[in-house]
């Protein structure tokens, strides 16, 4: 049993990390009222800053 709970926790604790950071991100830019031709313009950096990031964190707080 607690050998499922180790194995789920990795990628349940990367998911969260990213859900909150990703929804964050989409929050500020389309808050930040852009006039982009397309909106991928500001999304895509976004979400590779937020891949990243997620990466980072998910190696600091999983030791």
């Amino acid at each position: 049993m607690a050998s499922a709970v180790n194995k789920l926790a990795g990628p349940l604790r990367r998911a969260l990390i990213y859900g909150v950071i990703s929804y964050s991100g989409l929050v500020l830019i389309n808050n930040a009222e852009l006039n982009l031709p397309n909106m991928w313009i500001a999304y895509l950096p976004m979400f590779i800053g937020v891949y990243v990031l997620t990466l980072w964190l998910d190696r600091k707080v999983g030791g």
